[in-house]
C-alpha cells in the first residue's frame, strides 16, 4: 500500500523556494533600477502604457517572489508570478518576429521566461493542495 504523500500538508523545500524567489527578487530590483532603460525597451517592443505597466508588472513580481519565499499567501504570490510571465514573455520575447541577429537572444530568454513560469505553476498547484 503506497504511503500517504506527506508533502501536501507542509511548503515546498526552502532552499528550492529561496533560490527561485530570490532570482526573481533581483530580476525584479533590476527592473526597477533601470526603470527608464525598461520603459524604453516595452516602448520599442510597442508595449502600451509601457510607462505605467513596466513598474506595475516589476513590483507584481516581486511581491510574488517574496511571497513565495517567505510562503505567505502562496497562490497569490505564485499566481503573480505566473501573471508577470504570462503577460511579459510573448510582448518582450518575441523571438519569432526580430531578424535573425536577436532570433537566438530572444528565443533564449522566451525558453527561460516559459521554464520560470512552469516553476511558478508548480508552486501554485503546491499551494492550492494546502
Amino acid at each position: 500500500m503506497p504511503q500517504p504523500d506527506s508533502t501536501h500538508d507542509s511548503p515546498p523545500s526552502l532552499v528550492g523556494r529561496l533560490l527561485f524567489a530570490s532570482g526573481l527578487a533581483v530580476l525584479a530590483l533590476r527592473n526597477l533600477d533601470d526603470l527608464d532603460g525598461r520603459i524604453a525597451y516595452a516602448d520599442a517592443k510597442g508595449v502600451p502604457l509601457a510607462d505605467t505597466l513596466v513598474p506595475l508588472s516589476s513590483g507584481l513580481l516581486l511581491g510574488g517572489s517574496l511571497g513565495i519565499g517567505a510562503w505567505k499567501l502562496p497562490r497569490l504570490s505564485a499566481g503573480s508570478v505566473a501573471a508577470f510571465f504570462v503577460g511579459v514573455t510573448p510582448l518582450m520575447h518575441d523571438f519569432w518576429a526580430v531578424d535573425e541577429d536577436q532570433r537566438g537572444e530572444e528565443l533564449t530568454s522566451f525558453l527561460q521566461n516559459l521554464t520560470l513560469l512552469g516553476a511558478a505553476i508548480a508552486f501554485f498547484r503546491h499551494a492550492s493542495r494546502e
